[in-house]
């Protein structure tokens, strides 16, 4: 367990038609944030995102290329191999109510979207290898 105390928080607007996670991405490197969480919600014109097949130990990419409500999308911000890494899951659902997620991906197109982000204050989180799960996870 390692112990955190609040830094700085920022709320942003992301532009219509940008990518959600690049934005997120330059958001972190644009307030130079290292270790964090952050939430948004929103709509999205078409959304990206991977399930991790755990027998196979690999992401398999799904896209839904239509409008989405962004119903939810948490994640946490740590370093890996010295770069900035955004581990964020979302929530999407389509006009009839029915829900998909996973692991955002690139390529998710926002339409509108309020990102709320909260900075760890003198915290470095950083990621490692895991052999069990061949996953990048908090070194914690």
């Amino acid at each position: 367990m390692v112990k955190v105390e609040s830094g700085r928080e920022f709320i942003e607007k992301v532009e219509y038609g940008k990518d959600l996670l690049r934005a997120l991405e330059n958001l972190v490197r644009k307030n130079e944030v290292s270790a964090g969480v952050l939430m948004a919600i929103g709509a999205v014109q078409k959304a990206s995102f991977k399930y991790y097949d755990q027998e196979r130990r690999e992401y398999v990419k799904i896209v839904i290329n239509e409008p989405l409500e962004l119903l939810s999308c948490i994640g946490n911000i740590s370093s890996f191999k010295g770069e900035p890494l955004i581990h964020c899951h979302a929530t999407f659902a389509n006009k009839n109510g029915e829900v998909y997620g996973g692991h955002l991906d690139y390529e998710t197109i926002v339409f509108s979207c309020e990102v709320y982000m909260k900075e760890f204050k003198d915290v470095k989180l950083e990621r490692k290898y895991d052999q069990i799960t061949g996953l990048n996870l908090l070194d914690i």
